[in-house]
């Protein structure tokens, strides 16, 4: 069974930064990729950044480029998300997720397989 299990989400000023991490057991992850997604109440998962567990390459949305780095580090099982330069409208629950290999939509939150628990950032102006 796969277990993800996020931390590092807290209350920062805007401009400042934070470090998610994601632990994940369960199996080898190799040929799968992995995900940041953020919700706000009332609004669908958004997609933030992906990773590619193999080759580590990434993918991420327009509103985070620049500010955000998705990492991984193979030998811990764990997934991390610089976000530097924080604005308020980053303010959301964020999850990691694990999508399995596949050509379905990498930014789409049905086509995950396993979810995190989510945890809470907090933005302030």
């Amino acid at each position: 069974q796969v277990q993800l299990v996020e931390s590092g989400g807290g209350l920062v000023q805007a401009g400042g930064s934070l470090r998610l991490s994601c632990a994940a057991s369960g199996r080898t992850f190799g040929g799968y990729s992995m995900g940041w997604f953020r919700q706000i109440p009332g609004k669908e998962r958004e997609f933030v950044a992906k990773v590619w567990w193999s080759s580590g390459n990434t993918l991420y949305a327009d509103s985070v480029k620049g500010r955000f780095t998705i990492s991984r580090d193979n030998a811990k099982n764990t997934m991390y998300l610089q976000m530097n330069n924080l604005k308020p409208e980053d303010t959301a629950l964020y999850y990691c997720a694990v999508k399995s290999p596949s050509s379905s939509p990498y930014y789409t939150a049905a086509h995950y397989d396993y979810w995190g628990q989510g945890t809470q950032v907090t933005v302030s102006s």
